[in-house]
C-alpha cells in the first residue's frame, strides 16, 4: 500500500464516477431484498436487473477513466466484489425465498447462492486473471433468476417456486465450478442495456407487486 492510499479516507472513493455506479448498484440489490420482504416479486426482479447494468457498466466507465491511480483501481475492484455478492448472491436468494412464501425448506437454495458467490468473488480476487472466469459469473445468476420471471404466469404458483430453486441451485454448483469462461468485452454492454430495458418492461406488465 502506498502512501497515497493511506492517507486517503474512504469518502474520497465516492468522487470517483465508477464507483458511484457501482454503489448504485448496490442500492438496486437492497432495493430488491425488500421488494422480496414485501412480496412485490416483479419489482424485485425489475431492481435485480437495473444492478445488473450498473454491474456491467462500472467496469465500461473505470476502464475510460484516464487518471485512476492503482489504489483506485485496486479500491473499486473490493468495492465491485461486495456488491456483486449482495446483488448476484444474496438478492436472488431471498428473492427465492419470498416466492416460495419464506418456506424454510427453500433455505438451503438461498444460503447455497450466498456461499458459492461468496467463494467464487473471493477465488477471482486471488487467483483471477485478465483473460477468463473460472466457473459461471455471478453476474449471470440475475440474468438467470430474472429470464425465469418471465414464464412465471405461464408456470402457474405450482410450479415457479420448485423451477426457481432448481435453477438457483444449478447456479450455485455452476459458479464454482473449474471449467473456465472467456471474459466478455465491452461489446456485450449494450445486448445487457437491451436485456435490462426489454425484461423491466415485461416485468411491469406482470404488475410490479404481482
Amino acid at each position: 500500500m502506498t502512501d497515497e492510499g493511506r492517507n486517503r479516507s474512504a469518502r474520497s472513493f465516492l468522487y470517483d464516477r465508477a464507483n458511484l455506479v457501482t454503489l448504485a448498484g448496490l442500492l438496486c440489490g437492497v432495493s430488491s431484498i425488500y421488494l422480496s420482504a414485501l412480496n412485490a416479486h416483479p419489482a424485485a426482479a425489475i431492481a435485480l436487473l437495473w444492478a445488473l447494468f450498473c454491474d456491467w457498466f462500472d467496469g465500461a466507465i473505470a476502464r475510460r477513466l484516464k487518471d485512476r491511480t492503482d489504489v483506485d483501481r485496486a479500491f473499486g475492484s473490493q468495492l465491485d466484489s461486495l456488491a456483486d455478492l449482495v446483488c448476484s448472491g444474496v438478492a436472488p436468494g431471498v428473492l427465492l425465498l419470498s416466492v416460495s412464501g419464506f418456506d424454510p425448506w427453500f433455505l438451503p437454495g438461498a444460503f447455497a447462492l450466498a456461499i458459492a458467490g461468496a467463494l467464487r468473488l473471493a477465488h477471482f480476487n486471488v487467483l483471477g486473471d485478465a483473460q477468463s472466469y473460472r466457473g459461471l459469473p455471478i453476474d449471470t445468476n440475475i440474468m438467470v433468476v430474472t429470464a425465469l420471471f418471465a414464464f412465471r404466469e405461464i408456470l402457474g404458483n405450482a410450479i415457479f417456486p420448485g423451477l426457481l430453486y432448481a435453477s438457483v441451485v444449478i447456479l450455485a454448483v455452476l459458479n464454482v465450478a473449474s471449467f473456465r469462461m472467456p471474459k466478455a468485452g465491452d461489446g456485450w454492454l449494450y445486448g445487457v442495456g437491451l436485456y435490462v430495458v426489454g425484461m423491466s418492461v415485461l416485468l411491469c406488465g406482470q404488475g410490479v407487486t404481482g
